[in-house]
């Protein structure tokens, strides 16, 4: 399981738990009078101030009609009453028989902002009559969260299949970065070292580099040959102390800088293409001739040498498979 899917799963986990006791409480205040949709919408608002965070309150059938009204805090719309609710995303998945289901995040259709549904089956003598459906804007759910550091582990990515298909075919053209690119990582390193300078992309086929600084995240800088391998381009960064919270030591760095070197002449058809340092998150990024793409943590990529991306390959066929 991925990390990202492990975040989704713990949040709606916290959800259902905070939720459970009370939806439930409801359910069974709703069985003893469905479906007399007037006494419905009083036991929903009555209710609705009990569960965390919860925006909208109703009730529908086993066919998707509702049968409530729209049922707020400080409102009850009976607008609603009849519709047909059987084509909402909620209801493409399996529905509960008991307990309560969430819903993937989407667009309401009567509040316009992104929600989560939380669906409660609603029974009587084991009998499914329906559901109470409790709508909660994302953006009230994330008021107090927090961002969590993603797991940084070596990710691979397939390219475009039309590339991938033609990549025995080409073979690497010089680029005007090419020609200068000592000047130019020697550069970069001195910028990302001395001048703020966390993360740094190198386009090495087109010429260009793009860099990110503490000091204005927000803004890249976009660079051609001509300005990364002038060193008068320092004046322009100003000089900022080495961040004690970085992943990657100024070492690491040149090391990293000379692999990248390395990966870009090792090879006529299969080279690097672009590449990239961040060196608070500690990844590197590589993309390759046949569009492949490979993240990995910095002190990983150190511990592979060119036999690992090309050595061990002994036919190019095994090479386009690898990519």
């Amino acid at each position: 399981m991925s990390f990202i899917q492990q975040a989704i799963l713990t949040k709606k986990a916290a959800l259902a738990d905070a939720i459970s006791e009370p939806m439930g409480s409801i359910s069974r205040d709703c069985a003893a009078i469905w479906p007399q949709a007037d006494a419905l919408d009083r036991i929903l608002q009555d209710a609705i101030k009990n569960i965390p965070h919860c925006h909208l309150l109703y009730a529908w059938d086993i066919n998707g009609i509702e049968i409530s009204s729209m049922v707020q805090a400080d409102s009850i719309d009976p607008s609603w009453r009849g519709r047909d609710l059987s084509q909402r995303p909620y209801l493409k998945n399996h529905l509960p028989f008991k307990g309560v289901m969430l819903s993937s995040v989407y667009m309401s259709q009567y509040v316009p902002k992104q929600c989560i549904t939380a669906l409660q089956a609603v029974s009587k003598n084991n009998n499914l009559l329906g559901f109470i459906a409790a709508d909660f804007a994302v953006a009230d759910l994330l008021q107090d969260a927090h961002l969590t550091a993603p797991e940084m582990h070596w990710q691979q990515f397939r390219g475009d299949p039309a590339v991938r298909g033609t990549v025995f075919m080409q073979e690497r053209t010089p680029s005007l970065l090419d020609t200068h690119i000592d000047s130019a990582l020697d550069l970069i390193y001195r910028l990302m070292t001395q001048h703020g300078v966390f993360h740094s992309k190198i386009h090495f086929s087109s010429g260009r580099c793009s860099l990110w600084l503490f000091d204005d995240p927000y803004n890249y800088r976009l660079h051609g040959v001509d300005e990364v391998i002038n060193p008068d381009i320092c004046l322009t960064y100003p000089v900022c102390a080495y961040p004690a919270n970085a992943k990657i030591t100024p070492e690491q760095i040149h090391h990293i800088l000379d692999e990248f070197k390395s990966l870009r002449f090792a090879d006529e058809t299969l080279y690097l293409r672009s590449s990239s340092i961040n060196i608070i998150n500690g990844l590197v990024g590589l993309t390759f001739s046949c569009d492949g793409s490979h993240y990995m943590p910095a002190d990983e990529f150190l511990q592979k040498d060119l036999s690992f991306w090309l050595g061990t390959l002994n036919t190019r066929a095994d090479v386009k498979r690898s990519k």
